[in-house]
């Protein structure tokens, strides 16, 4: 399952879409979106500085 975005802690700096080496994340309209395209490998729950991504299902 795709990690999950709590936006209220986004604080859309960028550094998920960045990090992700499938390009699956990007931004629209200032807000992070995950596409189809993940591949579940958790750099953005990693790499997020105020911890809006959460695992998937979590």
């Amino acid at each position: 399952m795709s990690p999950e975005l709590v936006i209220e802690k986004c604080m859309r700096c960028g550094a998920c879409s960045g990090a992700c080496p499938v390009n699956a994340i990007f931004l629209e309209e200032h807000s992070p979106k995950v596409s189809d395209e993940c591949t579940e490998c958790g750099l953005c729950v990693k790499v997020c500085p105020v911890g809006a991504f959460r695992p998937g299902g979590a």
